[in-house]
């Protein structure tokens, strides 16, 4: 079994690695083309939150963008993803962020809360909140007051499981997780408690996602720290198709 499973997973890596003008001739469809993504975010990229690998269809285009950036240059650690992407262009990477933002696919129901009252009422209040003596903005600040995101590069904070919140909150803490500098998120994490992190996440998990998940149309105006993944330029991905 395991091995029939490592055997699937290394052709559906060979398929997305090659050339894109021989996939192209091959399979131009994107659908097609994607496949190993699907094979672990599940059908269309739209994982329900009990799962752990988080759901990436309708996330914003630049965010997308960016985490596949990530993985391949090292700056976030999965080495299934870095191997599907180590040699794999920029234009390309654009590209499938492209089909996934595309896909405005309906949002599974939250799942029942399994933490305490008094948990659930820390995390909603460091979310809508945040802790200014400790210089920890609240999520909305950035991610919206109905935490859906924004266009281009904010993702939504809901419709993801507890056990993927908790660990990528985690890894930014000890250091595994890593975006353009300067990193916004690593400085608000590493003010974070760990039994916040639990909170936060145990709260989020919980929300329903309301207006369809879509994120607004634009950043807040003023965001309270620089993040360096806002600045990415994505006319120039654009111009990088393969």
């Amino acid at each position: 079994m395991v091995r029939s499973l490592f055997v699937s997973f290394l052709l559906a890596l060979l398929g997305l690695a090659v050339p894109a003008w021989a996939q192209a001739a091959a399979a131009p469809d994107m659908a097609d083309r994607v496949l190993p993504c699907t094979a672990c975010h599940g059908k269309e990229g739209r994982a329900t939150p009990s799962g752990y690998f988080p759901r990436i269809a309708g996330k914003p285009v630049g965010y997308l963008y960016n985490q596949l950036r990530n993985f391949r240059d090292g700056r976030r650690s999965y080495p299934q993803m870095s191997h599907l992407l180590v040699h794999l262009t920029d234009g390309y990477l654009y590209e499938i962020a492209s089909y996934f933002s595309a896909l405005q696919l309906p949002y599974a129901d939250p799942v029942p809360p399994a933490a305490t009252r008094a948990v659930l009422e820390r995390g909603e209040a460091l979310v809508r909140g945040g802790d200014a003596a400790r210089g920890i903005p609240a999520c909305v600040q950035c991610h919206g007051e109905r935490l859906s995101g924004a266009v281009p590069f904010i993702p939504s904070l809901l419709g993801l499981s507890q056990d993927y919140l908790s660990s990528q909150l985690g890894a930014w803490r000890t250091g595994q997780r890593h975006a353009q500098e300067p990193d916004c998120m690593s400085e608000i994490a590493h003010r974070l408690a760990l039994d916040e992190v639990q909170a936060v996440a145990a709260w989020l998990a919980t929300q329903p996602v309301t207006a369809g998940g879509r994120p607004a149309a634009a950043a807040p105006a003023r965001l309270p720290l620089r993040c360096g993944s806002l600045d990415v330029d994505l006319a120039t991905a654009q111009g990088r198709r393969p």
